[in-house]
């Protein structure tokens, strides 16, 4: 009767131990649970995380609202809130210190040009020809229609004729 029971123990897997990734996240922050700078609550301990040797801790934003706590093996990540000190209400600007309003900056790719979409890194570049849908000035974004595609691409005017697919560098 209780081999059965010792079997069906060993068979049974590990999770990761949550109050252990509660300590951990409180040492990362140097702050307890529910307290300014740690985390808001503790780790749900209805997760089912495999069990990791290590856990890799890091800041989610610079902001330091979260903290992402990772296994490399197994994979696995959760993210864990962060209370911030509250942020301070912008200033109200007085009339005198007011900035002139900006001034739009001329588009360098108007509707009907031509257009070369480029896209790449060290090692690899891809270019794709087509014709702007819109005007667009340096950094604001464009439909741009590629022949062979049935839905135009959005991209980013870099200069006149030359664009790149948002989240690339020029």
């Amino acid at each position: 009767m209780i081999l059965p029971l010792l079997l069906a123990a060993a068979a049974a897997p590990a999770f990761q131990d949550t109050a252990a990734l509660d300590r951990a996240v409180a040492a990362f922050t140097a702050q307890p649970i529910g307290a300014l700078g740690g985390a808001r609550a503790p780790v749900d301990p209805r997760l089912r995380l495999a069990t990791c040797p290590m856990v890799a801790m890091s800041w989610r934003t610079d902001a330091h609202d979260a903290v992402v706590v990772a296994c490399a093996g197994p994979s696995w990540r959760i993210f864990v809130p962060v209370l911030a000190p509250p942020r301070a209400a912008p200033a109200a600007a007085t009339p005198a210190l007011r900035p002139a309003a900006a001034v739009p900056a001329a588009p360098v790719i108007r509707r009907g040009d031509p257009v070369t979409i480029e896209a790449g890194s060290d090692g690899f570049s891809i270019t794709r020809d087509g014709v702007a849908m819109g005007d667009a000035a340096p950094g604001a974004r464009l439909m741009v229609k590629v022949d062979d595609t049935p839905r135009p691409v959005q991209a980013v005017a870099v200069a006149a004729g030359r664009a790149t697919l948002p989240g690339w560098p020029e």
